[in-house]
């Protein structure tokens, strides 16, 4: 199979190519060339911006179009326009953030979208993510579109778990947002690729969650699988409400993978089955959280989100006066 990817040398994209060239497929990354030159030297580059001139694309032929890094629709629509049908399969990576706020936990893929045309900066990825689909759709008319929660694993840029895997590994009393039974769920990167390959290998199209695991899951489950992997003896995970927290000044900025917004809170809590049932095969959260602090261990420090005076200064006051 020839695949075509747009992007794939940083994390999501990273995951899908070398699970496609594991398949033994052929592929083309189309991307800018500013990350991971010395990656996949099996696969062939076309060098171009996708905001630009995509000319490189008019006489290629694919089986498989896989787009991991469209933000904005006219992004999804140029690329079509520059393919044609010449493209195969057309594979969008979105985000389980197109949701409208949904009532309960456990929603499908059909569930209410956000509406593209508000102008809550809040939701401004999510609903450029809504006008991406539609154009995915009005270009493509039937496609694969995957949308994952949190995707997490070895080689995330963005540092949002390997954040909280490198804070519980150094051990001591550990701030953690409450409330405790937030919702959360999360998707290794390298398991949704296996299964983006497997799905494209069997001509699979539709609309897929990739989550782990079912509801209910909740963000104190979560560090605590991380904290008993990693934290060595003594480590305490100190729980503190939101309200509390936002009367510091703190935000998600400083806890990654938390939200303080209650409205949007089951959007963290979607339904995999569909996914499940079409082969997707999470690992243990485990297995995730050893290779994440194993990867961690090779990159140049980084200073934590929130800053260790910080942290002290709010676990102090949530404490109370000594008595």
């Amino acid at each position: 199979m020839r695949a075509l990817v747009v992007g794939g040398t940083r994390f999501v994209g990273r995951a899908i190519v070398e699970a496609l060239l594991n398949d033994g497929h052929t592929v083309t990354l189309a991307h800018r060339g500013t990350s991971g030159a010395e990656l996949f030297p099996a696969a062939e580059r076309l060098l171009l911006d996708r905001d630009g001139d995509l000319s490189a694309l008019a006489t290629r032929w694919f089986d498989v179009t896989i787009d991991a890094c469209a933000y904005q629709p006219e992004q999804v629509t140029r690329l079509a326009e520059a393919l044609g049908a010449r493209g195969g399969i057309p594979v969008l990576i979105s985000t389980v953030s197109v949701y409208a706020p949904p009532p309960a936990a456990g929603i499908t893929e059909d569930a209410p979208l956000l509406d593209p045309a508000d102008d809550d900066p809040d939701t401004a990825y999510g609903r450029g993510k809504v006008a991406c689909e539609r154009a995915h759709q009005d270009a493509y008319g039937q496609g694969l579109v995957i949308r994952p929660t949190y995707v997490v694993g070895p080689h995330d840029y963005t540092w949002r778990f390997p954040q909280w895997v490198a804070r519980l590994s150094a051990g001591g009393r550990v701030l953690a947002p409450g409330p405790v039974d937030d919702p959360t769920q999360y998707i290794d990167a390298r398991d949704q690729g296996e299964w983006v390959a497997r799905l494209v290998r069997e001509g699979v199209t539709g609309v897929f969650h990739a989550a782990a695991p079912p509801p209910p899951f909740s963000f104190a489950e979560l560090l605590e699988e991380v904290a008993a992997v990693v934290a060595p003896r003594g480590t305490q995970l100190v729980w503190v409400d939101a309200d509390v927290l936002q009367a510091h000044g703190l935000t998600d900025a400083q806890f990654p993978l938390w939200s303080a917004a209650a409205a949007d809170r089951f959007v963290l809590a979607v339904d995999p089955s569909a996914a499940l049932d079409a082969g997707l095969v999470p690992r243990p959260l485990s297995a995730t959280i050893t290779d994440t602090l194993a990867w961690v261990a090779t990159q140049p420090p980084r200073g934590p989100a929130l800053d260790p005076a910080t942290e002290a200064r709010v676990l102090a006051a949530a404490a109370g006066p000594a008595g």
